[in-house]
């Protein structure tokens, strides 16, 4: 699924030459160049937000012990983790 979105964006002279140097370089137009980096950004992001909730997990399991699993249901251990 597409989406459009109507903004104008506006650069300087020199980062829209640029801009379109490299999206030549790659063999894309602008617009694919610029939809790439965006969604490589967004994938950084998005590994940095599921380290961040793996560490809180480590955290609160270190916290709590051994027997940690024990006798808790999926839906206790991450009402936990919201804490």
């Amino acid at each position: 699924m597409s989406a459009t979105v109507r903004k104008n964006f506006v650069f300087k002279e020199e980062v829209a030459s640029h801009l379109e140097e490299l999206a030549k370089d790659k063999g894309q137009s602008m617009t694919s160049f610029i939809e790439e980096m965006i969604e490589d950004r967004y994938r950084s992001k998005r590994v940095s937000k599921r380290l961040e909730a793996f560490n809180k997990f480590i955290k609160l399991v270190e916290k709590e012990g051994k027997g940690f699993f024990v006798d808790k249901s999926i839906q206790s251990i991450k009402a936990e983790m919201n804490v």
